[in-house]
């Protein structure tokens, strides 16, 4: 803005500088070229012949013009005793008129040019002159025009100086208003900025408050919506950290309780008492691991690389996963239906999780009950799922059933109760959801509902 105003103030300065200078110069030319019309063509009044003497000439054509306030127009006849200086009875604008002044008008006269510039301290004055031959004297008269630019060169300075005021208040207005409504723009990114500061890893409750519809209360939006994923992702750490302690501290428990117990003696009972000791100190340990294992699991889960989807024949994986549920147990093992088609998805991954639904399905069933495996379609979704006909889940425990170390009521088959958490991560992987409902009949219905592409 301050760069733009004072361009704007040197371009008006010039301008009406040059104006000035142009009106001055064409002043001057046309009141010496209207003199020089006067000389040739002009007549004598009282004789109708052309002017002879260059004062009468010079009278005659004074009386006829009227200059300009700031214009002075002067006729100059040279004597044998003392030149005449003859001039229109009038007030000059201007600090010292030239014919007050009889030194600057022997130094426009003794100058050899036509026109110019007489500097002195009253004022700058310009001029321009005609020379006028006549007999009897060796110099000659002359017609003086001459302008005293003082008036208006005030003119164009009081102008400038009004153009600078008054962009200097447009400059501070400008600030003025242009700090308000950018400290208003900014204010979110500060309280962004501060909001950030405060954050810690014990408080993460805090969230912007948002006002309006612009890029800054969206940037507002996303960093709320940054703050839900932290809280979160802190939330489920401190969670899933506190249920691993407690789950690995109750084998480490016993495994420690069990060698501090067993016996030292030689005899066949301590022999006996220590094997025992270790296949329970060997069960917990490979308990220990299943429980490692899946937790490398679940932490894998939250890598962009979890799962790595590839075209699949889904005819083909079910009958894969029906061949290695068959493996698991004794039971009625039906394949109930096969989807047809082919689905971009993580083969391994989804073996992994129905797998992992027969085995939950294995634990709680016995040997003649059924348990079905199956895959369809439900619109562009791949739905592949394992029903038993078990004792099912309760309704006031199934809302909790695929949460991390959560193992219910009924606590058969000794699990960790990470099963379930990571087949629905392994469906969250694949941008679906894992499900659970009642079998009809009885028992329980696991589904895996995947996207297909």
């Amino acid at each position: 803005m301050a760069v733009s105003l004072v361009t704007v103030v040197v371009i008006v300065r010039s301008v009406l500088w040059g104006d000035m200078n142009d009106r001055v110069h064409q002043i001057l030319g046309q009141e010496t070229a209207e003199f020089g019309n006067f000389v040739e063509y002009g007549r004598d009044v009282r004789t109708g012949e052309p002017f002879s003497d260059p004062r009468t000439l010079l009278n005659d054509y004074l009386e006829r013009q009227f200059p300009e306030p700031a214009e002075e127009l002067l006729g100059f006849v040279p004597g044998e005793e003392r030149d005449t200086l003859i001039r229109q009875p009038r007030e000059i604008s201007a600090r010292l008129p030239l014919h007050e002044d009889p030194a600057s008008v022997e130094r426009i006269i003794a100058d050899e040019a036509r026109s110019g510039t007489l500097r002195r301290p009253q004022g700058d004055v310009r001029w321009a002159k005609v020379n006028i031959d006549h007999a009897g004297s060796d110099r000659p008269a002359a017609f003086l025009v001459t302008y005293h630019p003082a008036n208006a060169e005030d003119s164009v300075r009081n102008v400038v100086r009004t153009l600078v005021l008054v962009s200097g208040i447009a400059l501070l207005m400008t600030c003025v208003v242009g700090w308000w409504v950018a400290g208003g723009i900014l204010a979110p990114v500060r309280l962004v900025r501060n909001t950030a500061a405060q954050l810690t890893e014990q408080d993460l409750a805090r969230r912007i408050p948002v006002r309006g519809s612009d890029d800054v209360s969206a940037l507002a939006e996303t960093f709320n919506a940054m703050l839900d994923r932290l809280e979160r992702a802190f939330a489920t750490q401190r969670r899933f950290v506190d249920d691993a302690g407690h789950e690995l501290r109750t084998p480490i428990t016993i495994v420690r309780g069990h060698l501090e117990l067993m016996s030292q003696d030689e005899g066949p009972e301590a022999a006996a008492e220590r094997r025992e000791t270790l296949r329970l100190v060997s069960d917990e340990l490979d308990r220990m691991s299943r429980i490692v294992e899946d937790l490398l699991t679940l932490a894998t889960s939250e890598q962009p690389d979890f799962t790595r989807p590839e075209p699949v024949e889904l005819a083909e994986l079910t009958a894969d996963v029906f061949v290695k549920a068959r493996a698991l147990g004794e039971r009625r093992w039906e394949l109930a239906e096969v989807a047809e088609g082919e689905a971009v998805l993580d083969p391994q991954r989804v073996t992994q999780a129905m797998v992992q639904l027969a085995q939950n399905a294995v634990r709680h069933t016995g040997p003649g009950d059924v348990v079905r495996v199956g895959s369809r379609w439900r619109d562009d979704r791949v739905e592949l799922y394992v029903a038993d006909s078990g004792p099912g889940v309760a309704d006031d425990e199934a809302p909790f059933v695929f949460d991390r170390f959560w193992r219910g009521a009924d606590r058969r088959g000794g699990g960790a109760g990470l099963g379930l958490s990571i087949v629905r991560a392994i469906a969250e992987g694949h941008r679906g959801r894992a499900g659970l409902s009642p079998t009809p009949g009885g028992g329980a219905t696991f589904t895996l509902t995947l996207e297909s592409a």
